[in-house]
């Protein structure tokens, strides 16, 4: 596997107590930190939230009440646990402290227990220049070495960036489709670890 080197020296790095409820993942790449959001980051995941395709499906945008708020968005950031698994790490430029995105592991119901699903996102303003492809790596030599054998991703049949990005991360395009007339169909990857 090529690409994400973990923080540290080539290994995980765990801040605080090492048991699983209560530690911090923090991956470095050559140009990124992704690490745990903090509530002043929900100003950006607002940002994502009003970029985004109108084609994406209605519960994944901003509501005709202005929801999600960023005060709904610093709720989420709080009752996030990444007990179990990477979950959704704030992508950083090194250097800058500016948080442009996110990438990490997600639990979907449609998938075999035990086998995550990679998801991320990045503002526009960054788009090609290849940072969901390098944050990705990093999170994939995570999972790997975590012990994950196999990982999903799943992508809307519209969605070409994304599409170009899971393909240089190696994932293989299932028969697996959910069809949808209004949104368009939702694509299954996979990737064997």
């Amino acid at each position: 596997m090529q690409g994400g080197v973990f923080a540290g020296a080539d290994s995980l790095e765990v801040m605080g107590h090492p048991t699983a409820h209560e530690r911090k993942i923090v991956l470095e790449t050559d140009r990124l930190l992704l690490r745990p959001g903090r509530l002043s980051e929900a100003v950006i995941l607002h940002e994502l939230w009003t970029e985004r395709d109108p084609r994406v499906p209605p519960h994944r945008r901003i509501d005709a009440e202005g929801r999600p708020t960023v005060e709904d968005l610093e709720d989420r950031i709080r009752g996030c646990s990444h007990a179990n698994s990477l979950g959704l790490l704030a992508a950083e430029r090194k250097g800058s402290d500016d948080v442009i995105g996110y990438c990490g592991l997600t639990e979907n119901t449609k998938l075999p227990e035990g086998e995550p699903e990679l998801a991320f996102e990045f503002l526009r303003r960054v788009w090609g220049q290849g940072y969901a492809t390098e944050a990705a790596w990093a999170v994939l030599s995570w999972a790997q070495a975590s012990g994950y054998q196999r990982l999903w991703a799943t992508v809307s049949d519209w969605n070409a960036a994304s599409r170009r990005v899971l393909a240089k991360l190696e994932f293989i395009e299932t028969d697996r489709v959910e069809p949808g007339e209004v949104h368009g169909d939702v694509l299954f990857t996979t990737k064997q670890l």
